[in-house]
């Protein structure tokens, strides 16, 4: 029934606009009556949405099944990857989506909102695994907000090309780069060696010519 009723609102949505739909208007087409739609949306928002509140229950789940012996910044990022994957499994309907979020400032809203509770659930599971870390706190919402931001900036690329491309493949990019700056091995690998460089100290008698100054440090340097 919550899949058929979404499925109804969606329609007239795309038909009529969100603002000219209302309730009443949806529970007609599904052929239900208003307490029906009311037990599963609270509102005609989260019809639009159906699925996230399901995605969420799961990336719960995944974190509190991860071990801590896995890097916590892996961990979060094959989290947020659920998401990935149910905008992924109907791209057709994930793109009208978009597009009609990109028309309706409430519903543009309202997005924002359920990714803000994804970020709050990726910074608690990160507070957790650095409780005992200096600046754990800090570095939970600056990891989760990364996340975040770097999975939404491939995924809405994607989507505004029509879903067109491999999604799970640019997310995967954009991780890479949240994982090399924050991940464990981020950390343990300091990056390349720079080089130290050697100082030539010389001294030149005052007046000296510029010429044989300039003679003097070419010298200099030629015998390292």
């Amino acid at each position: 029934m919550r899949e058929v009723l979404a499925e109804a609102a969606f329609q007239l949505f795309l038909e009529r606009g969100f603002e000219r739909t209302t309730v009443d208007d949806i529970v007609a087409r599904a052929g239900v009556g208003r307490r029906s739609f009311f037990r599963y949306f609270p509102s005609k928002e989260d019809a639009v949405f159906p699925d996230h509140e399901s995605v969420l229950a799961d990336m719960t789940a995944f974190l509190e099944a991860a071990g801590d012996e896995r890097d916590p910044v892996d961990v979060v990022c094959d989290a947020a990857g659920l998401v990935l994957r149910m905008y992924a499994a109907n791209p057709e309907f994930s793109v009208q989506r978009y597009r009609l979020t990109r028309e309706v400032p409430g519903l543009r809203t309202y997005e924002l909102s359920v990714v803000r509770r994804y970020e709050r659930t990726l910074a608690e599971y990160l507070r957790r695994r650095w409780a005992a870390v200096p600046d754990g706190g800090l570095r939970a919402e600056v990891v989760a907000a990364s996340v975040v931001a770097a999975h939404n900036n491939a995924l809405r690329t994607w989507l505004r090309s029509g879903g067109e491309g491999d999604a799970e493949a640019a997310v995967e990019r954009a991780f890479g780069l949240v994982r090399r700056v924050w991940g464990e091995s981020a950390e343990r690998d300091p990056g390349p060696a720079v080089a130290q460089e050697e100082v030539v100290v010389m001294v030149a008698p005052k007046g000296a010519p510029m010429w044989r100054v300039i003679q003097q440090v070419e010298s200099a340097l030629r015998d390292d």
